[in-house]
């Protein structure tokens, strides 16, 4: 299945290896240099257009790590992945199996 993440950009859920919720990857130093080095180095994509990014997808499509920026949060993406794998989670955000 492939899962829309912002702006005209979907990837296949296959080659998610995470959501990560901006506001905890911009809390520690070290995440925002690491953010900086990627960008440097080509591997942030937009995904936000002209809205404000909420998350992080980080994905691996044929061998090619690539950070998408998205303006959708990571608990909606989680939802939408959880939903294509057929896990459900209850009002708490907790995994009901």
């Amino acid at each position: 299945m492939i899962m829309h993440i912002g702006s005209d950009v979907v990837v296949p859920t296959k080659n998610i290896i995470a959501i990560i919720n901006l506001d905890i990857i911009e809390s520690a130093e070290c995440n925002i240099e690491f953010l900086k080095i990627a960008k440097d180095e080509g591997f942030i994509e937009d995904a936000f257009g002209d809205e404000k990014p909420k998350s992080l997808i980080i994905t691996d499509i044929d061998g090619r790590n690539t950070i998408y920026m998205s303006p959708i949060s990571s608990v909606t993406l989680a939802r939408r992945m959880a939903t294509d794998q057929n896990i459900y989670f209850d009002n708490n955000y907790g995994e009901v199996k």
